[in-house]
């Protein structure tokens, strides 16, 4: 009599099945759709001026032209692209009004919030030092769109630290703007990069040294010159 076909152990038959479906998920194409288009925008791949087609989208990222169009319309109301119908989106330049609000808007913020952050805790204090690190390192590596990442972070990280929910809220508003002039400025001034990395430690000394006048002047400083360095970017 021939032998019985071996048994597939059912709780194995499962297990692979349940890995093989973990391993194939996907997010939705829509989300797909935004965060290659996102990524772009402020990496600045997709420069301000340029127009994206649905179907070039579409192709770019595998899916139908349906999901693209759900993903343009969050990217206009975020104010990243505007929509023409029938031709595309353009994605939007960094203007020179949207530069002075921000920067106006980050210097209410952070000169407040450094000032509460003296006496700093040790714990701040090691968590600036690690960001900066980070920070060389990236920039050892030209990875700009990274550099832009941590230097965010570092500023976000004293924010934070002042304890006014409100106001981190607002600063993490800023986000998208912030990294997006960041990844601008050091494409147009290599050298900022260094520069920024000196001025954060600079902070972070006058921070470590508890002298809240010397933060302040320290974030003036630094985050004024962002206006004046896009400003030849500006349209």
């Amino acid at each position: 009599m021939p032998a019985a076909p071996a048994a597939t152990s059912p709780s194995l038959s499962s297990a692979t099945s349940s890995a093989s479906a973990v391993s194939v998920k996907q997010p939705p194409a829509a989300d797909r759709v935004y965060s290659h288009i996102k990524q772009g925008v402020l990496e600045r791949h997709y420069q301000g001026g340029t127009l994206l087609t649905e179907g070039e989208l579409a192709e770019a990222v595998g899916v139908s032209r349906t999901p693209v169009r759900e993903a343009l319309l969050k990217l206009e109301v975020e104010g990243l692209i505007k929509l023409y119908p029938k031709k595309g989106a353009l994605v939007l330049a960094v203007s020179a009004q949207e530069i002075a609000d921000v920067v106006e808007t980050r210097l209410l913020v952070e000169e407040f919030t450094v000032r509460k952050a003296v006496p700093a805790s040790a714990s701040l204090v090691a968590r600036l030092e690690e960001l900066v690190e980070k920070q060389r390192s990236h920039a050892d590596e030209g990875d700009l769109a990274a550099v832009a990442v941590t230097d965010r972070c570092f500023h976000a990280e004293i924010v934070r630290n002042a304890g006014n929910e409100i106001l981190s809220k607002l600063y993490d508003q800023l986000r998208d703007r912030q990294l997006r002039m960041g990844v601008a400025v050091m494409e147009a001034h290599p050298e900022r990069v260094r520069t920024s990395i000196t001025e954060h430690s600079e902070l972070l000394d006058a921070i470590r040294a508890g002298d809240a006048d010397a933060a302040a002047r320290c974030v003036r400083a630094h985050v004024s010159r962002v206006k004046v360095l896009i400003r030849g970017e500006a349209r």
